[in-house]
């Protein structure tokens, strides 16, 4: 499996084009590039490199668009769901993810191999990483992290160069004389790599002659290390995973920390497993069945009635030019233009010109009438927005139920037999519902707990309850097992529950289940009043269905970011 490679470096002109977002090509766009796309992806680059969010001001300044032209296409890109306009800021909202799990579902890397990565992180009790090439980069595609004290804090879709990593030594072992040209011009361009911005720069970063050595070693032996390159204390063994056909299609690495390894212990202890997991990951790559094409995607007609909706204000050549990205996926790795026009419900010339646009930035690539998305769409928001967390993910929707119903509305999670508040927004009243986040309550006397109880399997259930045994905390409050197990099959049946006084005198509460991907109820939303506000008739026939409706943009979201990454609950 390995192979001896010597590293070809030889000068020459390199391609336009190098790392990062705020890395323009050399040469101007072509003459059928689509303008306000060029911009749009300009803002998304801007707000990720800055960690997903920007004041307006702040995106005028750093792209030199006008702000008339600023404010059209945060609006354009705020109807598509691909941020949020808060107050004067601009934050990119978890939509936006669909374009990188595009890519993600696109090379199947994630689906096929995660799982292996995480059994392997498992055994080995160290972080294992799964990254591919990006020129002369390389990017994440999947994260098993063990939570420790010094812990792995890279995420899905960071760009790195491939100087200073394990993997970027195995891929640029496959280097032709134009890549080597390509990542010189970059260090003489950024020699302290600011433009990598998941790592810390450094003056001290390897030197030519260093990188070679590296290289022409991870050919020879088939697999590399990372001996504190990206920083101090952070030691890393990378092998290739190849294809039925040979090619690398990403390198599998198992990162540790030198108070619990060195380089060579790493590589002593690590080397035979690691060697044995790839055996099995390029296994399920030989073996893997062919995966169906999505169905097409109808897109076209939603910009047009938005177009219709909002006018000017609307950007119809950003929209459709950003849902080309879509049209790829499992299945679908690499498409004609035909086949991109029909999968998003354009017109050829339409789709052609996105995919000029898109070919120019580095976007996607092709050959031979085929087209396929490269790794640095990952780079459009992938990285600060694959850490957001459920509560984060929340927030707006909470917010904007809130505003709805005039009365407080929060998440929780079910922690043993309590729930824990994990995000809340509370309105101005003087008399208010005073709770935060943090705070816990019995699950079996609150709203937000029994629906979190009643998708539990009942033995589940039953454990959860003995650990919390019932007891009145009012004169309302439900104890008798048999009753609180009946009420519990109501509220799974109907997909609410109601609680009016069992907390609290005084204290009405209505929550839905908020669901993860596999239906599995993760959290709960709930809206708490005083029992003058409303009575429980009004709870069921008006606080319901927004409530109801607030769950699910929370569940779309969560789907969408929860596809390759993992979504912490708190």
């Amino acid at each position: 499996m390995n192979r001896s490679t010597t590293p070809d470096t030889t000068r020459t002109t390199p391609p336009p084009g190098t790392g990062e977002q705020d890395e323009a090509p050399a040469a101007g766009p072509p003459a059928e590039a689509v303008g306000p796309l060029l911009r749009g992806l300009d803002v998304l680059g801007r707000l990720t490199d800055a960690g997903g969010r920007l004041s307006l001001g702040d995106l005028v300044r750093a792209t030199g668009l006008a702000r008339s032209t600023v404010d059209r296409v945060t609006g354009t890109l705020a109807r598509m769901g691909h941020l949020r306009l808060d107050g004067r800021d601009a934050v990119l909202a978890p939509r936006l993810m669909e374009l990188g799990n595009a890519f993600l579902a696109s090379i199947r890397v994630p689906a096929l191999l995660g799982p292996h990565a995480e059994q392997l992180a498992d055994a080995l009790d160290e972080s294992v990483s799964l990254a591919v090439p990006d020129r002369d980069g390389i990017r994440f595609v999947h994260q098993s992290t063990r939570r420790r004290a010094m812990s792995l804090s890279f995420r899905i879709g960071d760009l790195l160069p491939a100087e200073r990593t394990a993997p970027g030594a195995l891929f640029a072992a496959g280097w032709d004389a134009r890549e080597w040209a390509r990542w010189r011009e970059r260090r003489a361009a950024d020699p302290q790599g600011l433009a990598f911005h998941a790592v810390p720069p450094g003056p001290d970063s390897p030197d030519e002659a260093h990188f070679i050595d590296r290289v022409r070693a991870a050919g020879e032996q088939g697999w590399a290390l990372d001996d504190q390159l990206i920083e101090p204390g952070l030691v890393a063994l990378a092998l290739p995973v190849r294809d039925p056909d040979g090619r690398p299609v990403c390198a599998v690495s198992v990162v540790s920390h030198t108070s619990r390894h060195g380089a060579g212990s790493l590589r002593g202890a690590m080397l035979p497993r690691l060697r044995a997991a790839v055996a099995t990951m390029e296994r399920a790559l030989r073996e893997a069945p062919e995966a169906p094409a999505d169905r097409d995607r109808a897109l076209a007609s939603w910009t047009t009635a938005s177009k219709q909706e909002l006018g000017a204000g609307f950007v119809e050549s950003l929209a459709r030019g950003l849902t080309v990205l879509t049209a790829f996926g499992e299945g679908a790795p690499a498409l004609t233009l035909s086949a991109v026009a029909q999968a998003c419900g354009l017109a050829r010339a339409t789709a052609r010109r996105a995919l000029i646009t898109f070919a120019h930035l580095g976007y996607v690539e092709s050959d031979g009438g085929l087209f396929r998305p490269t790794p640095r769409v990952l780079g459009l928001g992938f990285p600060p927005l694959s850490r957001r967390t459920l509560p984060e993910i929340a927030e707006p929707h909470l917010a904007d139920l809130s505003r709805r119903v005039h009365d407080s509305a929060s998440l929780s999670v079910l922690t043993g037999g309590e729930i824990q508040y994990t995000a809340r927004i509370a309105t101005s009243r003087v008399m208010n519902v005073n709770i935060t986040v943090g705070t816990r309550f019995p699950a079996y006397a609150t709203s937000m707990g029994r629906v979190l109880l009643a998708d539990l399997p009942a033995p589940v259930r039953a454990e959860r309850l003995a650990a919390t045994p019932p007891r009145a905390l009012t004169r309302h409050t439900v104890t008798s097992e048999p009753e609180l197990t009946a009420l519990l099959e109501r509220v799974r049946e109907e997909g609410f529950a109601l609680t009016d006084g069992e907390l609290e005198e005084g204290l009405r509460s209505v929550a839905v289940p908020v669901r993860d991907r596999t239906g599995r109820a993760v959290a709960a939303v709930n809206i708490a009043m005083h029992t003058s506000r409303r009575t429980a008739g009004e709870c069921r026939t008006v606080v319901l269905p927004e409530l109801r409706a607030a769950a699910a943009l929370i569940e779309e979201d969560l789907a969408v970011a929860g596809r390759f990454t993992r979504t912490a609950l708190c």
